[in-house]
C-alpha cells in the first residue's frame, strides 16, 4: 500500500471557492467563523459552551430522541457510550451529513463519515478534558427523490423507481426486492459478495422506511467507531426549531440576512443557493412542498392548504414536525440540537455554508467551523504499474484526458509539434507591420490585424494537423493512456462521485474502510491517491 497526498487545486475538480477556503485567501475570511486546524478548536469549544441552545434541557432532548430512534437497531458499545455522554455539558459532536441514497450512494458517503470519527479522534488526543461524537445527520426530510433513487455499479445504475412523494426518509422501502435481484446477479458468491447481500437486505427489505434501512446500514459500516445517527424528522427536535421558524415565517430574516451577504460574496465566487422570502416546507405524509406568503396568507404550494397568521403560528405550536427547513435553514436546525463544533462536507456544501454567517449572526447561533471533507483515489497496484510505463505521475492522472494524450504524446515523439516560436515571430512582423502602418495610413491597421488572425490561425490549424497525425502514430500510447484514465476517473470525473463502495468491499471487504480509517488524515487537507 501507497499514499500520496496531492492539494486539491491540482486535481483540477475542485472551485475557486474552494481552493481560496484552503489558502485561507482574505476575500473568503469574512464569510466564516475560524479556520480547521486544532488550535482553533480551542475557542470554537469555549464559544459552543457558552451559547444559549446548549442547556441540560436541551441535551436532555436530544438523548431521548436518539434512545428512541435506536431501539430497533444493534448498537455497539461505542456508539451506546456517545449517545449517553451527550448529557455531558463537556460533549461536543463533529457532524457530517448526507442524502438517503440508495445503498449509501456515491463512494465518498465513506469519506465523509470517516473524516468526522478521525477529526474526533485528534480532537480526543488535544482536549482530553473534552468528549467527542462523530454524528451523520441523516437528510430524511429532502424529497428529491430523482438525486438519491440509485448507486452505480460496475458503471451500471441501479435504480429503483417509487411513487411516492415528501420527504424520504418516510418512503416505504417496497419494491426494493427486485432491485436486489437485479444487483446480486452482477456480485457472485464470494464471502464479500454474501456480506454485501446480506446488508442489502437486512437494510432494505427488513425495514419499512427509507430512513430506517439507511441507519440500519450507516450503522452495520462504522458502529465499531462509536458513529451516531440522527434523524432530525421528530416533533421533540423540531419543538426547538419554532422561535427559529417564527422569524422566518413573520420577519424573513434568513432571506433578508443571506441576501446581503450574497450581494457581498457574488464579486468573487459562484453563488451556490439562493434564499427564498420564506425557507421552509410544510411536510406530512405524502407532501413536502414550499410555504409562499401572498397578500398576508401563507399558502402551501401546489395544494389548496393556506394559512393566516394566527392559524400557522397555532399550526406551528401544535405540529412542529411539518415545518421543514430547506437547504438556507437545515443548517441553523442542525447547529440548534446539536452541541456541534464542526461540519463536515463537500466542495458545494461548504459553498453554501459561506452564504450563512450573517444569518446566524443576526439569530444568535454559534456559527460552526467548516471542515472540507477527506476525498479519496484509489488505485490498484496493476493501475499504478501502468501508469508508471505510461510515465504519467499522479498529478498528471488528474489532468484533461485531451491534455494530456497531447503532452504525453510529444514526450516520446521525434518531432516537436509546438510551433509557438513560429507564432512568436509571425507575432514580431506584424507588430512592425502595425507601426508602420500608423505613419503611413491609419486605415491599413484594419487590414494588417484581419492578415494577423488569418496567419495564426493558419499557424494553429498546422500544429492541430501535425498534433493528430502524430497521435495517430502514437496509437498505442494513446489508446493505453486513455483505458488506463477511464478506469480510474469514470466518465472523466472523480471516481468518488460515481462508484459506489460496494466496488471495493466486494475485493477487500471490511478492511477497505479499515484502511480508510486508519489513512485519512481529516486535518491535513490535501486530496490522497491510495494505491492498494
Amino acid at each position: 500500500m501507497n499514499i500520496t497526498d496531492i492539494s486539491f487545486k491540482a486535481t483540477g475538480f475542485f472551485s475557486k471557492t474552494v481552493a481560496d477556503y484552503l489558502d485561507e485567501t482574505e476575500s473568503l475570511k469574512p464569510f466564516y467563523n475560524r479556520f480547521p486546524n486544532l488550535e482553533n478548536f480551542k475557542d470554537q469549544i469555549e464559544e459552543k459552551s457558552k451559547s444559549s441552545n446548549n442547556s441540560v434541557e436541551q441535551r436532555k432532548r436530544l438523548v431521548s430522541v436518539l434512545e428512541k430512534q435506536y431501539q430497533n437497531i444493534e448498537a455497539s458499545g461505542e456508539t451506546v457510550k456517545n449517545i449517553q455522554s451527550l448529557l455531558k455539558e463537556n460533549t461536543f459532536t463533529i457532524t457530517t451529513g448526507h442524502q438517503l441514497n440508495l445503498f449509501t450512494g456515491p463512494l465518498y458517503f465513506l469519506y465523509k463519515i470517516i473524516s468526522a470519527i478521525n477529526l474526533c479522534e485528534d480532537l480526543t488526543v488535544s482536549y482530553p478534558e473534552q468528549n467527542f461524537v462523530p454524528v451523520y445527520w441523516m437528510a430524511s426530510e429532502d424529497h428529491d427523490f430523482d438525486e438519491i433513487n440509485y448507486f452505480n455499479f460496475n458503471q451500471k445504475k441501479v435504480q429503483w423507481n417509487s411513487e411516492e412523494i415528501g420527504g424520504v426518509g418516510r418512503f416505504s422501502t417496497e419494491g426494493l426486492e427486485g432491485v436486489f435481484k437485479e444487483f446480486s446477479k452482477h456480485l457472485g458468491n464470494s464471502r464479500n459478495a454474501i456480506h454485501l447481500k446480506e446488508l442489502f437486505t437486512e437494510g432494505y427489505l427488513n425495514h419499512n422506511n427509507l430512513a430506517d434501512a439507511t441507519r440500519y446500514i450507516a450503522n452495520e459500516l462504522f458502529k465499531d467507531y462509536g458513529l451516531v445517527i440522527i434523524d432530525a424528522d421528530d416533533a421533540l427536535l423540531k419543538k426547538e426549531l419554532v422561535p427559529f421558524v417564527k422569524k422566518d415565517l413573520f420577519e424573513q430574516i434568513s432571506y433578508k440576512e443571506v441576501t446581503k451577504t450574497i450581494e457581498n460574496l457574488q464579486n468573487d465566487y459562484k453563488i451556490q443557493v439562493n434564499p427564498r422570502e420564506i425557507n421552509l416546507f410544510y411536510l406530512i405524509n405524502g407532501l413536502r412542498e414550499r410555504i409562499i406568503l401572498k397578500d398576508d396568507v401563507y399558502t402551501v404550494n401546489n395544494t389548496k392548504i393556506t394559512f393566516t397568521k394566527n392559524e400557522i403560528e397555532t399550526e406551528l405550536q401544535k405540529y412542529p414536525e411539518r415545518f421543514s427547513p430547506n437547504v438556507i435553514m437545515r443548517p441553523l436546525y442542525q447547529e440548534v440540537i446539536l452541541p456541534n463544533l464542526c461540519y463536515i462536507g463537500g466542495g458545494g456544501e461548504l459553498a453554501y455554508w459561506f452564504e450563512l454567517k450573517n444569518y446566524f449572526d443576526a439569530v444568535e447561533v454559534t456559527f460552526p467551523i467548516l471542515l472540507l471533507r477527506n476525498s479519496v483515489q484509489v488505485i490498484s497496484e496493476k493501475q499504478s504499474g501502468k501508469l508508471a510505463k505510461l510515465n504519467v505521475s499522479t498529478e498528471e492522472l488528474f489532468v484533461k484526458q485531451h491534455d494530456l494524450i497531447t503532452k504525453k504524446v510529444q514526450e516520446v515523439s521525434e518531432i516537436k509539434v509546438d510551433f509557438t516560436k513560429q507564432k512568436d515571430v509571425l507575432q514580431e512582423q506584424f507588430n512592425t507591420l502595425k507601426e508602420v502602418a500608423k505613419k503611413t495610413d491609419a486605415s491599413f491597421i484594419g487590414a494588417v490585424n484581419a492578415q494577423e488572425r488569418k496567419q495564426i490561425k493558419g499557424l494553429e490549424n498546422l500544429e492541430k494537423r501535425l498534433q493528430r497525425a502524430e497521435k495517430r502514430k502514437q496509437k498505442e500510447l494513446v489508446e493505453a493512456i486513455t483505458l488506463v484514465q477511464n478506469e480510474l476517473l469514470p466518465n472523466q470525473s472523480l471516481e468518488e462521485r460515481q462508484r459506489n463502495f460496494s466496488e471495493y468491499y466486494l475485493e477487500y471487504g471490511e478492511e477497505f474502510i479499515s484502511i480508510l480509517k486508519n489513512n485519512l488524515k481529516p486535518l491535513d487537507l490535501n486530496f490522497t491517491v491510495l494505491t492498494l
